[in-house]
């Protein structure tokens, strides 16, 4: 996956089938079913893949206990079906968790037992593993830092965890091994018609400067929460169809969560659910739903919500967390679709297809979970408004870049790279300098950096830290400090100078200083 290459394909002046604006979930889920369709596409995006909301989520591909309880059973479905094929799909990167509720009122065994069997039950075949009632003492054994006091028993029950971000990359890869061409850092200025009738996009090239020109027979906007802003640039004036709600995450030292259970609270002060999960060797702890006025690429936590989170998860821990314990706090946001509803928890997440009357699609809400179910919906209607040939999903069976078996140790944070761990493995044999770490605190390796520029088309220090690894949300400072020797790694397989590193080591440590608490 090399970035010129695709730089190529879009400058060539061939007419596409399909222009996928936005690099996140949705987008990059639409670029793999169309290509893998035989569509001829592009995908753009303004920064860099899943560098918004998609590299910001709670880490878990879930049905949505919250929406059972709304009894809005038909999303459930949906979600626990996509699940099940992600699992399938990318089994490097998702696997199942336990979680547990525990029951602190004498009614909510019962009341969230049945609601757990009933998840169960929907699953059917794409399942994980059945619920069950735990004893006190289950409980604490499996979760011994849990607040005692009160406690009457709990609920086992297993859900999907997975990283994101890697997940974003494989995307990429996948789309681009199916004939796509995608780009990162490359930003949609416009959009080109001919005859009333969208035809094509104007783009900008961030990193060279300049603009061009790309046809196409449709153009799909998936840029998230930033959908308005493209749909404007198509209707001026048009009313936003989005209500972006911003939920924020703490990254806990393991010691507040040991062992592989993940902690489910089913109410919060809001309204929302609670977790407190087990991930990468930390413990991710969140979210917050709160109301947005302006969609930004690098939201920040609210003192409100920081606050919030203590109190929530204290009530649960035994060891009641303060600011320096956090390792990492991340904020982003999620594109609401706009509804008559008294909060943004009562928003829908359920999927919208928007066509304009110049024929842009425009698809906006979700979840990570049911990405592949949403490309699959945008590409069929693609089909139709840009007069291309019906052909099949292929997708529910599509393995993911990475999916393929491959020999090595479970426990090796490598294994999240799946079959292309055997590639950074060949380049430590090449160059042993290549295995050492870049940094102390850190279990990433010198040889992933050179992965990532010559494979993932990481082209900045926030790009490996903060998404190629996840070195930003594991340690924050751990990660800043970790900045200079990667950049001067990067520089020597971009053949970027001296003043690059600098301002490469200055933005992101000024980057990743807004992820700690002070």
């Amino acid at each position: 996956m090399i970035r010129a290459d695709s730089l190529s394909a879009a400058t060539s002046g061939c007419v596409f089938d399909i222009v996928i604006i936005g690099g996140g979930a949705t987008g990059l889920g639409a670029a793999v079913d169309a290509a893998s369709r035989g569509h001829s596409v592009l995908l753009v995006e303004q920064s860099d893949f899943a560098k918004g909301t998609s590299s910001r989520s709670t880490k878990l591909v879930h049905g949505g206990v919250r929406y059972l309880k709304q009894g809005n059973v038909s999303l459930v479905l949906e979600a626990l079906r996509e699940r099940g094929l992600l699992v399938r799909n990318a089994p490097h990167l998702v696997h199942s968790l336990p979680f547990v509720i525990p029951n602190y009122h004498w009614w909510e065994g019962p009341f969230y037992g049945i609601g757990m069997k009933v998840y169960d039950g929907l699953a059917g075949r794409l399942g994980l593993e059945p619920s069950r009632w735990l004893t006190r003492e289950d409980v604490l054994d499996l979760l011994p830092n849990l607040e005692p006091e009160g406690l009457n028993g709990g609920i086992i029950y297993h859900d999907g965890q997975f990283d994101d971000s890697r997940l974003a990359v494989n995307l990429v890869q996948t789309a681009v091994e199916k004939g796509a061409a995608a780009l990162n850092y490359t930003r949609c200025c416009g959009l080109l018609k001919e005859g009333g009738h969208v035809a094509g996009v104007l783009l900008r090239d961030e990193e060279a400067g300049h603009e061009f020109e790309v046809r196409s027979r449709v153009v799909i906007n998936a840029t998230g929460v930033f959908a308005d802003s493209v749909r404007q640039m198509d209707e001026p004036g048009t009313q936003p169809m989005l209500s972006p709600s911003q939920g924020i995450h703490f990254v806990l030292p393991r010691e507040f969560l040991p062992g592989d259970t993940a902690i489910m609270i089913p109410r919060t002060d809001d309204g929302r659910v609670l977790f407190a999960v087990p991930w990468h060797g930390r413990v991710v702890v969140g979210t917050t739903d709160t109301p947005v006025e302006k969609a930004s690429l690098e939201p920040r936590a609210l003192d409100e919500e920081i606050g919030f989170i203590f109190t929530q998860v204290s009530r649960y821990l035994t060891r009641d967390p303060g600011p320096a314990d956090v390792l990492s706090v991340f904020a982003g946001l999620r594109p609401l679709i706009k509804a008559e509803a008294g909060s943004t928890a009562a928003l829908s997440r359920d999927h919208l297809i928007s066509i304009s009357g110049s024929g842009l699609i425009t698809i906006a809400g979700g979840k990570w979970t049911t990405y592949r179910r949403m490309a699959e919906d945008v590409i069929d209607h693609a089909e139709m408004v840009g007069a291309l040939d019906h052909r099949l999903c292929v997708t529910q069976s599509l393995p993911i870049h990475g999916s393929a078996a491959c020999a090595g140790n479970p426990a090796d944070h490598l294994g999240a790279y799946g079959s292309d761990a055997a590639g950074i493995r060949d380049l430590i044999s090449k160059d042993p300098a290549l295995g050492g770490r870049i940094h102390p605190g850190l279990g990433f390796l010198h040889a992933e950096v050179v992965w990532h520029v010559r494979n993932e088309m990481a082209r900045t220090v926030e790009d490996v830290l903060a998404r190629r690894t996840r070195a930003l949300l594991l340690s924050a400072r751990a990660s800043a400090e970790a900045a200079p020797a990667v950049a001067a790694r990067m520089a020597g397989e971009l053949g970027r100078d001296s003043s690059w590193i600098e301002a490469q080591v200055r933005d992101y440590q000024a980057l990743a200083a807004g992820y700690t608490l002070r």
